[in-house]
């Protein structure tokens, strides 16, 4: 299964190519935010495949994380494949 996960900007790694440091479930990757616009540091964005795709608030974002920590197996296996991702 693939997923657009919630999660939080801590870092503008390359503002020149629109790259970011998130948060995902304590896995930290870089994404590509070129999609979204005026993404900032503390912004809680929903990333597939790597990319941005939509900024979101804080709350939708803890409802959202709260509705998927509740599937249980199909996230954990999703944040393993982050985790175990190139960067």
């Amino acid at each position: 299964m693939c997923l657009a996960v919630p999660a939080q900007v801590v870092e503008i790694v390359d503002q020149d190519n629109q790259i970011a440091k998130v948060d995902i479930g304590g896995v930290k990757r870089n994404i590509s935010v070129a999609l979204v616009d005026d993404v900032k540091v503390g912004d809680w964005v929903l990333v597939h495949v790597g990319f941005a795709i939509q900024k979101v608030d804080e709350e939708e974002a803890e409802r959202t994380l709260e509705f998927l920590r509740q599937l249980g197996q199909p996230y954990e296996d999703e944040l393993r494949a982050i985790s175990q991702s190139e960067v």
